[in-house]
């Protein structure tokens, strides 16, 4: 049997996580120096609140090696005779190296770890896929090409408040190089396999119409979702911008994204995650 194991920055619901036996290794979350672990120790709604007069800003962290040993050796207790631990993309966080280490280590079963090459439901969808496969008897090599295919076709685009936060956060220099240091602009923020991107428009409404013409450039879509920080009424008021490109068989989910991502992009963004629909 394979157990999946994931950390906190995947946005799942926690319904879906519970349905699915998901291992979550929540990531720290650090207000000066007092840590607390995401979504353990701190509510997505006290972060964004608390977020508003820090300063310094929040900062994230991963946890250490031995946290990653013991949720692996803690599968082996209860019956796994493999563990496909699946993390937040490498070009955003060290978590999937401290995995890797932690995997070398583990001698109580196999542990493979796979890069999502995503982030927040993007990354989600990478893990349900995965335990949905395992709950078929999929082997590992059959579930890791399951996520590979999967990985091609899943898109997160989101238009941040500011550009602010990523440039105190020093994440995704490449993207904040990209976008220059020009005031008043609105970000896009687009991941794609492992590739984070930026677009700037000069106002919150044509980010919006930006947001809709990048899903509509990657439709016809087998799932769309929205996301945001803190921000469920704009998340909403883009729903209703965005009804037409919904695929009609499922039920929308609007998820409110870890602090562990949120410290980096700031409260109020919102976007969507989306898989394209497998072509004929």
């Amino acid at each position: 049997m394979i157990r999946i194991v994931a950390d906190s920055t995947c946005d799942l619901p926690g319904e879906i996580v519970d349905q699915h036996n998901i291992k979550i290794i929540p990531l720290y979350i650090n207000f000066g120096d007092k840590g607390y672990l995401d979504g353990v120790d701190i509510s997505r709604r006290d972060f964004y609140e608390r977020m508003k007069d820090t300063s310094p800003l929040p900062t994230t962290a991963t946890p250490g090696v031995d946290m990653f040993r013991q949720s692996y050796d803690q599968m082996a207790e209860e019956g796994a005779s493999q563990v496909l631990s699946i993390h937040v993309s490498v070009s955003l966080s060290a978590t999937v190296d401290v995995a890797r280490t932690a995997a070398e280590q583990t001698t109580s079963l196999p542990v493979t770890v796979y890069d999502s090459r995503q982030l927040s439901l993007g990354m989600g969808y990478i893990v349900l896929a995965a335990a949905q496969a395992a709950a078929e008897d999929k082997t590992m090599e059959e579930v890791i090409d399951i996520l590979d295919e999967l990985n091609t076709r899943t898109h997160v685009f989101a238009a941040l408040e500011t550009l602010d936060y990523l440039q105190r956060s020093g994440r995704m220099n490449s993207v904040v190089a990209s976008l220059g240091n020009i005031l008043s602009i609105k970000p896009i923020l687009k991941m794609y396999e492992g590739h984070p991107t930026g677009e700037r428009v000069r106002t919150y409404d044509r980010a919006i119409n930006r947001l809709l013409e990048l899903v509509e450039e990657v439709s016809p879509l087998e799932r769309l979702d929205l996301v945001h920080t803190n921000a469920p009424s704009k998340a909403e008021q883009l729903h209703k911008r965005s009804l037409a490109l919904f695929p009609a068989d499922k039920e929308p989910l609007s998820v409110d994204v870890t602090p562990a991502l949120g410290a980096n992009i700031g409260p109020g963004v919102v976007g969507f995650s989306c898989i394209s629909a497998q072509q004929e």
